[in-house]
């Protein structure tokens, strides 16, 4: 049999509510097949890709490529990318201390990116903050303010080429300025914070950082990230959230301001110029997660002994919470992404140390349940969102093994596991024979 040719371009995507370990297997994929390149080509700041290096250096990369160890690999940050100016120099001054190779020097920052500030940082968080028990779920970065912002309010919304300009700079930063007094003033509960992000010297203070970072990667054109991205050699594309979060697929509106499967992927590849084969991966876990507000049907509090190191309780997200492997929403976000290669699943090791079953079906309204309706509106993903709020699963087996829950897999999808992680380090990744 012939050996299997793995293409040039790949993708790493999500399959559940985000943490499935995109982050180690773009690391693993980027060392073994030797890739010059990694594109980030949704969301932003707000990602959490762990990396865990067997020398014992780790890193939650938000930012920058989650490869960034090796010193081959460039980042670039494609629009549709948010970028956080701020959270990118601290990120960089972090993996400086942990000895990580020069990383200006192979960063590609695309110049239509948007550009998140401290005034969108604390709209997105205050709005979260009235929501109350209604809460939609964030990240506290100013992710989805910024998105928001630049659909809404264009005219106020920053991209990183116009941060070149500090007349066009300062006079959007002045918009969003009024733009969260007319939206806030006179709310006492975030009087004092308001005050501090309308003081006028605020603004300059803000565009010295903004030109530091400026001098060390400037805005990159089309074409000069095309150029990059077509040299010869892997390139992998490394989404953030996933597809069960997704902007048009999620379960509104504990969704994300992006989309995360792989023809976003797809579309970010050829509008680079790049129009060959694509290959897609769906990074999943052996138990489903999700963190903060939202539907989880098959949460269960006795998974909670299972550890989770780099997944605080506490922050912006809220509560992290665990879940029996659902079947019935791996088939609906296989659905939703389309065609893809094979799937990658990480914490393996899971399952030697909780009891973890596969939940096949739900009960909705007295009715048996497997798959989900694809929505075409915002409306239907709302209608979603309210029939697993009432869905009760159906388990039918307690997996026991790896073995047992690929074959699971395969019976029920028609994939095969390309890599199955064991463990946070690279080493502790096993890859299917070719």
């Amino acid at each position: 049999m012939a050996e299997r040719v793995t293409p040039r371009l790949l993708t790493v995507f999500g399959l559940g509510f985000g943490d499935c370990g995109k982050g180690r297997f773009v690391d693993a994929l980027a060392a073994r097949l030797d890739a010059h390149t990694v594109v980030r080509y949704n969301g932003g700041g707000q990602a959490g890709h762990t990396v865990v290096l067997d020398d014992g250096r780790s890193h939650i990369f938000a930012q920058f490529a989650a490869a960034s160890f090796l010193p081959g690999v460039h980042t670039v940050l494609a629009a549709p990318f948010v970028l956080h100016p701020g959270g990118l120099l601290h990120e960089a001054a972090l993996l400086a201390g942990k000895h990580c190779p020069p990383l200006w020097p192979r960063l590609l920052i695309d110049a239509a990116c948007r550009v998140t500030t401290p005034w969108l940082q604390a709209a997105g968080r205050w709005r979260e903050l009235r929501r109350g028990a209604a809460a939609h779920g964030s990240c506290g970065i100013g992710f989805g303010a910024t998105v928001e912002l630049s659909l809404t309010q264009p005219d106020a919304s920053l991209s990183y080429g116009e941060l070149l300009d500090s007349t066009v700079t300062l006079a959007k930063l002045q918009r969003q300025r009024e733009l969260l007094q007319d939206e806030f003033a006179g709310d006492e509960r975030f009087a004092t914070e308001l005050a501090a992000l309308l003081d006028i010297a605020l603004p300059r203070r803000w565009l010295r950082q903004v030109r530091e970072l400026l001098a060390l990667s400037p805005p990159a054109s089309p074409a000069h990230i095309s150029r990059q991205l077509q040299r010869p050699g892997h390139v992998i594309f490394e989404g953030a959230q996933g597809m069960l979060l997704d902007e048009h697929y999620g379960f509104h509106p504990h969704t994300t301001w992006s989309s995360t499967g792989p023809q976003a992927a797809a579309q970010v590849a050829r509008h680079y110029g790049l129009d060959e084969p694509h290959a897609h991966y769906g990074a999943l876990r052996s138990y489903l997660t999700r963190h903060g507000a939202g539907p989880l049907p098959s949460e269960d509090p006795a998974l909670d002994v299972l550890a989770e190191p780099h997944n605080a309780d506490t922050g912006w997200q809220g509560r992290f919470r665990r879940g029996h492997f659902d079947a019935v929403l791996l088939r609906y976000a296989l659905a939703c992404a389309g065609t893809i290669d094979g799937l990658l699943l990480s914490h393996a090791d899971a399952l030697g140390r909780a009891t973890i079953n596969w939940c096949d079906a739900y009960e909705i309204d007295g009715q048996r349940q497997q798959t989900l309706a694809i929505p075409a509106s915002l409306k239907e993903q709302e209608g979603l969102t309210s029939q697993l709020g009432t869905a009760r699963t159906i388990c039918t087996q307690r997996l026991s093994s790896l073995g047992q829950l690929t074959q699971q897999l395969n019976t029920t999808c028609g994939l095969d596991s390309i890599a199955s992680s064991h463990g946070p380090q690279r080493s502790a990744i096993f890859w299917r024979p070719s």
